[in-house]
């Protein structure tokens, strides 16, 4: 183990990752469905991907947000599969301090990039709605890469620091984590020595990412549905709030988890490890799962690209 000032304030060389606290016996079984969740988001997310991919009809703004948003889960599950899998498939559960950063710092930068996504996609409605006539002009392609590589960026420039900084506390040879994978809120709590600094800066990222964008995420919608009651046909008023229908539900599979988490991290000191372990895997797994079924069955132009798909592959 790597020495600090004294034979108690050192960095462990490994941590311990626990996977479900209570059911270590049965993480054989356990592993049936998690590897069944992991087959269905790279074959869900990857056939949305690909029929984005080579279907020209499908160059618009709309559907190249709805692949950054793939390429986000994507970017998360990849992140926690070496982990998860190696607890409950083969009984490895140490991961060695640097690893266990760099998965915290994957984790969290791709889960920010999500966040950012859905709140690029609820404008995108909106300015669908409000302004069809110019959409494809306000809107352009350079514009959508351009958000792209800044939220990108965003995500990494504000993950950087918080992998420096856990490696200036002290651990006290605390390095038994309760998940399967290495979270902030998780790690923070090994520590013992003054971790205000990581706190805050946790907080501030936090509320400038996750807290930020659900707001505008709120008054998007909020504009969205003045905008829909003006329509004076009710076909019209129909056909606009169907076009948010898969959005609004990859907003919810997002946000309710991630809101359930952070309640549970931040009041639930003396609720069962259980729980805590219950719900990081619901904030996970739960919106890379479900986004692909439900734009694939809710999203007409995705349902008939991937109906194409099949049918070209058997002829």
């Amino acid at each position: 183990m790597k020495n600090s000032n004294s034979s108690l304030e050192f960095l462990p060389t490994t941590f311990i990752l626990v996977g479900i606290p209570g059911l270590e016996t049965e993480h054989i079984w356990i592993s049936i469905p998690f590897c069944l969740m992991y087959i269905i988001i790279f074959l869900g997310n990857g056939t949305i991907l690909h029929v984005i991919r080579t279907d020209p009809a499908l160059h618009q703004p709309m559907y190249l947000f709805l692949a950054m948003l793939a390429l986000a889960e994507v970017g998360v599950s990849a992140s926690t599969l070496p982990t998860v899998l190696g607890i409950f498939l083969v009984g490895i559960t140490e991961i060695t301090f640097d690893a266990c950063l760099f998965q915290m710092f994957f984790i969290h930068s791709f889960s920010i990039l999500e966040s950012a996504v859905l709140l690029a996609m609820s404008v995108d409605r909106f300015v669908a709605i409000y302004n069809p006539l110019r959409y494809t002009t306000i809107l352009t392609l350079p514009r959508i890469f351009g958000a792209g590589i800044i939220m990108g960026m965003k995500s990494i420039i504000l993950m950087a620091p918080l992998p420096m900084l856990l490696r200036n506390l002290s651990f006290c040879g605390h390095n038994v984590l309760s998940h399967s994978y290495c979270l902030h809120p998780n790690l923070i709590h090994l520590p013992c020595g003054d971790v205000s600094i990581n706190n805050i800066y946790g907080l501030f990222i936090v509320t400038s990412t996750f807290g930020l964008d659900s707001l505008l995420i709120v008054v998007s919608y909020g504009l969205i549905l003045h905008t829909v009651l003006s329509i004076t046909t009710g076909e019209g008023r129909r056909k606009a709030l169907n076009t948010c229908g898969s959005h609004v539900c990859a907003v919810l599979a997002y946000y309710v988890p991630m809101i359930g988490l952070s309640m549970v991290h931040r009041f639930g000191l003396h609720v069962s490890p259980l729980v805590h372990a219950m719900m990081a895997n619901a904030y996970l797994f739960f919106p890379p799962v479900i986004n692909p079924i439900f734009y694939s069955i809710k999203t007409k132009e995705i349902h008939h690209g991937i109906v194409r798909m099949l049918f070209q592959k058997r002829a």
